[in-house]
């Protein structure tokens, strides 16, 4: 048997309400657990009229999980959002094996089976131990990861060979690395051994 929309979402806010000692907003009830507002003020007035929550109006109103709340069960909120369809419609089209047709029968039989195991599990209990502390966090942002620090004497995402070299040249670290060729200097007016150039003299 596969419940509706509108039940999952009410099974689910009277979940977290049961679980949160304080008021909610539906804008709250809604981005926990990801569900349409509109849809979630809907069931919420629905969930109310069960005895199942309470609202209150005002600045510092909210909703909140009814006193006895707890003591619902699973499958009285079920069957209020369920309602009593069939399993099956066996009239809509009009089905031709109607008159002697067993399956009819051991369907409702299953679907009250069902919702009787549902009848023992009350709201109080679906959050009892660990869960109630789990519905709390959802919805709640989650720490980012500290990035990693880049090694010492490099920059991030730049690949260093050992040598100091560019990547991918592999460098012997006693290898001698030729450095900028010198100037060449201007002509010195001294001579060789530091003698002066001679002077013509008169002739």
């Amino acid at each position: 048997m596969k419940l509706n929309r509108s039940t999952d979402m009410a099974l689910r806010i009277a979940m977290l309400a049961a679980a949160n000692p304080r008021r909610m907003t539906v804008d709250e009830l809604s981005d926990q657990l990801g569900l349409p507002r509109n849809h979630v003020a809907k069931v919420v007035q629905r969930l109310q009229r069960l005895g199942v929550l309470v609202t209150i109006r005002g600045r510092s109103g909210g909703v909140a999980f009814a006193e006895d709340g707890g003591r619902t069960t699973v499958g009285h909120v079920v069957r209020a959002f369920e309602g009593d369809d069939e399993v099956v419609s066996c009239d809509e089209p009009a089905c031709s094996l109607r008159a002697a047709c067993r399956l009819r029968g051991e369907l409702r039989r299953a679907r009250d089976a069902f919702l009787a195991v549902l009848d023992d599990v009350t709201l109080g209990e679906l959050v009892a131990g660990p869960t109630g502390p789990a519905l709390l966090a959802l919805g709640l942002p989650r720490p980012r990861p500290v990035p990693d620090a880049p090694p010492s004497g490099g920059s991030p995402g730049r690949d260093v060979s050992p040598s100091g070299g560019p990547p991918g040249r592999d460098a012997s670290p006693s290898a001698t690395v030729p450095g900028p060729p010198e100037p060449h200097a201007p002509p010195s007016p001294v001579g060789p051994a530091g003698a002066r150039p001679a002077v013509p003299g008169p002739v």
